[in-house]
């Protein structure tokens, strides 16, 4: 059968429609970093998105060429995931899409090492022609966070953060944003096909507990 992160992971990619808290160990991903709209036609973010997809989907069927994997097995290609911010930290304006800065990534099974990723990357730039010199192998520990699942449009996930934090308020936790701990979405929806109302975004926030003086 093959494995499908999204099924064998839940409390990762299928929280509730209400705010928990979890702690998120160490993941490699393959990655790209931009800044701009990410819904400007042709732009970086769109270029990114066709980069990342082009290395997952290399790694992915490459039991069908002659670079063998060492632990391979067949596996579902993980849903889409980001990392936002803007560089006034506690005052994002999510409407003001140009602002942002973002990473974007797809995670990768553990099985997969740099030397492995090094070889997709190369097969997909000769095989796609496309420039894949910014795509990264990216380690992140995301570590103690709050999450939620967001049902709707991406500029309305204004209304689902603030009842995450209510929820940390109450629970005796705050945000704790840095330069290294962001705003993070996986989008389990394919805006292509779904309709906006109907997209389901794993929103997840770091976070941290409240000292007691």
């Amino acid at each position: 059968m093959t494995f499908d992160f999204k099924k064998e992971y839940k409390e990762y990619y299928q929280p509730k429609k209400k705010p928990e808290i979890i702690n998120i160990p160490s993941f490699n991903f393959i990655a790209v970093r931009g800044k701009g709209n990410p819904n400007e036609e042709n732009g970086m973010y769109q270029q990114a998105i066709s980069v990342l997809y082009a290395v997952a989907y290399t790694l992915k069927m490459s039991y069908k060429t002659d670079y063998k994997i060492e632990g391979f097995y067949e596996y579902v290609v993980p849903p889409l995931e980001g990392f936002w911010w803007q560089e006034d930290e506690k005052n994002v304006d999510y409407l003001n899409k140009e602002k942002f800065h973002w990473i974007s990534v797809i995670r990768l099974p553990d099985f997969i090492s740099k030397k492995d990723f090094d070889w997709a990357v190369e097969k997909a730039s000769m095989k796609k022609k496309i420039d894949c010199s910014k795509v990264e192998f990216f380690t992140f520990e995301e570590g103690l966070c709050v999450q939620m699942m967001h049902y709707g449009s991406f500029d309305e996930e204004e209304a689902t953060v603030e009842i995450m934090n209510q929820y940390l308020q109450e629970k005796g936790y705050r945000n704790d944003f840095n330069k290294s701990r962001l705003h993070h979405e996986i989008y389990l929806s394919d805006a292509r096909k779904v309709a906006p109302e109907k997209w389901r975004t794993v929103i997840r926030h770091p976070i941290c507990k409240i000292s007691k003086k």
